[in-house]
């Protein structure tokens, strides 16, 4: 399924700065004084609004003494007057997260996430919603506090106000204004979904439970509020997500279940180890352990029938499911209308992919708790998950009484489509791998660059250096890309790390200490990328102190041969056999090491930063290569010698021509076995059996662009249907692994669309501070290809069809913008209009 493309994309709010003196990036990252210099002879897409007026007269506002509490859920109430189609917003933001109704029809869900001590507000438009009169609005927050990679550990509040011009109808912390109260319903001593998110959803209901969403009176029980510090207020700066809903293509199967105790029960790290690091419910004060009973359930009697889902009701008796198939891995909020005359208990059962024809999460990925549990009294219900999840397959089992089901829907999460973003060829092999990339990329980018919108939802470094890049392709813009550098440039220092170090992921807390060093150099080569793509100057500059703090940090670890040794925490080279060979030295950690260095040096003219990268690379050269491949890492003898090991992977070969260690030129026989006999097709049980073969993250991502830095687009060509399409074709989505065995929707995976865009379409390259377009030919197994790729509020369309021996073209680049036609092909270029 590809979701349906928007009429109209909104522009953001994107003023130009007047003047500055401050350091701007130009193309070959060297950084200028610059004085009375206006922006605008530059591109530089910041999205920070000037001077913003974010909430005017609105307190944050929580149950009193209780804002630490873990896993607390308030309902807030508020009625307002107004008029219908009067211009009136909702400013709103809060900790831990929100969904908002008017008048009972969801309206929104937030807010877009940042560093600790700092919130982000966000405005939705209501004058197309209101009715004239009195208007509910209606907030449920959940206060989670505790750590995650997802959201901050942060005392719980909302704030939140109605206004029409400069007056405000409605706001927290006012007399008059919103009332608030426990929403008992969500279970509070309830497991948490993985390590790395809170908690699990587990809700008991009648039918008045969420009755005060639509109702003008006051909810009973109503709460003693208290002002809470709250936080300093940020713009959101993106565009608000995409709520449309989705629902099944298929009724893929149904069946009876029983009840069988299993040998042993499973359980998660997100279980056993609760802690003051890990902070939860310990086991023995959860009220209801799902993640254990769920393990008895066993499918009885399984019959696929793939059946077109029209909507229309179903039944689902006790002990029995029905398993509707989504066509494609979505996120967002799992909903139905669900009727039961009797009391009921029912679990929305989920998972990406399936596992022997079933839905059975634990057998594919054990970390994490896809369920979301209902006990239900007689009545009708309109569900919706208040937690966004991840699947394709939806298994909706009901355990107890009987229940009849309509409008199975998914809410999407998503960042909106651009309207204008598309890619089509006559390989519909190729078609498929980018509308997976498009997916990937919208569930994986709501309001920051995340690895996965399932079992993490984190903000990881490396990941995001990809999804910048794809940023850009897919919106023309770096708006998600500022806020998330903005997020690392915010914070004093990050609690539970050493002096220095960046967090792997970010916004999220680090209790237990772990950090990767790896993915901290990574930050600087994302900068520096983001600086040559137009990036904001401004901020570039204010992450000046971050790079320079790191590269310091690091110096602790050099050795006698300049060299980073025995570096602490965990050491991260890619999810393969590489991560095996980490100490003492490693070579591809090295390899990143002398890049990060180089590219800080060009950033902030630092002489001392790029003649000690050229050291390391010259070393590295010396001590990895060893005639035939480069060796991974070495080790320290008890005589205290260093001695190079044996130890060879693919992934090593691809950092060093990555990092310009080696080229085709000084390694051409490595470089021939490389495209020769290594790719998707190697079996490396015959051939180069010692070299251990590289996975997904990054190995093979790493592979492309060194095929299409030398010249070898035909080959990539296929490589990319052999490793990819597989995927795509499965799931609508990209991988985490080349098995489905973890996360089958990683968001680093979308940088294809950028590979499509750049080696198969042909726009090379994109200078956006000169404003020039690259178009390259290149011989590939394709006889035509269409695509746009936008640029800010434009767009550069091309479009090529070959005759004969005649490659006919069009082309078509933003105002201002020169257009380099580059033919690397046998094809003589004729171009039309």
């Amino acid at each position: 399924m590809k979701s349906i493309k928007k009429n109209l994309y909104p522009k953001l709010n994107e003023p130009k700065m007047s003047a500055l003196s401050s350091f701007i990036f130009q193309r070959w990252g060297v950084l200028i004084l610059l004085s009375l210099f206006t922006i605008s002879t530059i591109s530089c897409d910041s999205p920070k609004p000037a001077e913003p007026v974010l909430i005017g007269k609105a307190l944050p506002v929580w149950a009193k003494g209780r804002e630490t509490e873990k896993n607390l859920n308030l309902g807030f109430h508020g009625v307002f007057r107004a008029e219908n189609g009067q211009d009136v917003k909702l400013k709103i933001t809060g900790s831990t997260l929100y969904r908002v109704f008017l008048n009972g029809e969801f309206l929104g869900y937030g807010p877009a996430r940042t560093a600790q001590g700092f919130f982000r507000v966000d405005e939705y438009e209501l004058k197309d919603r209101l009715k004239s009169g009195a208007n509910i609005v209606a907030v449920e927050v959940a206060g989670y506090n505790v750590n995650s990679y997802y959201t901050m550990d942060q005392p719980s509040f909302l704030q939140a106000e109605v206004v029409a011009g400069d007056d405000v109808l409605l706001a927290t912390g006012e007399d008059a204004g919103f009332s608030a109260f426990v929403l008992k319903e969500r279970l509070q001593k309830a497991e948490r979904y993985s390590f790395q998110r809170p908690f699990t959803e587990y809700y008991r209901l009648d039918e008045n439970s969420r009755a005060w969403r639509s109702s003008e009176a006051e909810p009973a029980e109503t709460l003693e509020l208290a002002v809470q510090a709250g936080g300093e207020l940020l713009p959101r700066n993106l565009l608000l997500p995409d709520f449309d809903v989705v629902r099944p293509q298929a009724i893929y199967s149904k069946g009876t279940l029983s009840k069988q105790v299993p040998e042993g029960y499973g359980k998660d790290r997100s279980l056993t180890n609760i802690s003051d690091i890990l902070k939860g419910f310990p086991e023995d004060k959860l009220e209801t352990i799902p993640s254990l009973w769920l393990q008895e359930i066993v499918t009885v009697s399984h019959e696929i029938i793939s059946e077109p889902y029209s909507g229309a009701s179903f039944p689902v008796s006790e002990n029995s499911f029905v398993t509707c198939d989504f066509g494609t891995n979505l996120s967002g909020f799992i909903g139905g209308k669900v009727s039961c005359s009797e009391p009921s208990k029912l679990v929305f059962f989920f998972d990406e992919i399936l596992t022997d024809g079933d839905v059975q999460p634990k057998k594919r990925s054990g970390s994490v708790n896809n369920y979301v549990v209902y006990e239900l009294e007689p009545g009708t219900y309109n569900l919706e998950s208040f937690e966004s999840y991840t699947f394709k397959f939806l298994k909706i089992m009901v355990l107890q009484g009987a229940c009849k089901f309509n409008d199975v829907h998914l809410r999407e999460y998503a960042y909106p489509e651009h309207s204008l973003a598309s890619f089509e060829s006559d390989n519909t092999k190729l078609n498929a791998i980018y509308e997976a990339a498009e997916q990937t990329f919208r569930q994986n980018s709501v309001d920051i660059f995340m690895d996965c919108p399932s079992r993490e939802r984190a903000g990881w470094l490396c990941d995001s250096y990809f999804m910048a890049i794809m940023e850009k392709g897919f919106t023309g813009k770096s708006a998600i890309a500022y806020n998330y550098y903005e997020n690392f440039a915010l914070p004093d220092s990050f609690a539970f790390l050493p002096d220095g170090m960046l967090p792997m992921c970010f916004p999220a807390d680090h209790n237990d200490g772990v950090f990767i060093p790896n993915w901290a150099m990574w930050f600087i080569v994302q900068v520096e990328d983001y600086a040559s793509r137009g990036g904001d100057p401004e901020l570039i500059a204010k992450l000046e102190p971050r790079v320079s703090k790191l590269l310091d940090y690091f110096v602790q670890f050099e050795n006698e041969d300049g060299l980073l040794e025995k570096l602490q925490s965990w050491i991260f080279v890619e999810w393969s056999k590489a991560n095996d060979f980490v100490q003492d030295v490693n070579y591809p950690t090295n390899m990143l090491y002398s890049a990060a260095l180089e590219k800080a040096g060009k950033l902030y003219q630092n002489t001392t930063w790029a003649e000690k990268a050229d050291k390391v690379k010259q070393t590295i050269l010396k001590q990895s290569f060893n005639g035939s491949f480069f060796v991974d890492n070495a080790v320290r003898e008890a005589d205290g010698k260093l001695q190079v090991t044996t130890n060879t992977t693919e992934a090593c070969q691809y950092y060093a021509f990555f990092f310009n260690i080696a080229t085709p030129e000084t390694h051409p026989e490595l470089w021939k076995k490389l495209t020769t006999d290594f790719g998707p097709k190697r079996d490396d049980k015959v051939t180069y059996p010692d070299v251990f073969r590289a996975n997904a993250f990054i190995g093979n991502y790493l592979r492309m662009d060194i095929l299409s830095r030398y010249g070898l687009q035909k080959q990539m060509l296929g490589e990319i249907q052999d490793y990819f399409y597989y995927m795509a074709e499965q799931t609508g989505t990209l991988w985490e692994n080349t098995g489905s065995y973890a996360s089958c929707n990683h968001g680093f995976a979308s940088y294809l669309g950028h590979v499509l865009y750049r080696d198969v379409l042909g726009i090379s390259s994109v200078d956006y501070l000169k404003k020039e377009v690259t178009i390259r030919f290149a011989d590939l197994d394709l006889n035509k290809c269409s695509g746009v790729m936008p640029v800010e509020d434009e767009a550069i369309e091309l479009k090529w069809e070959r005759f004969g021996n005649q490659l006919n073209y069009s082309v078509k680049v933003p105002t201002g913008f020169k257009v380099n036609i580059e033919n690397l092909s046998s094809l003589e270029l004729n171009k039309v209009n």
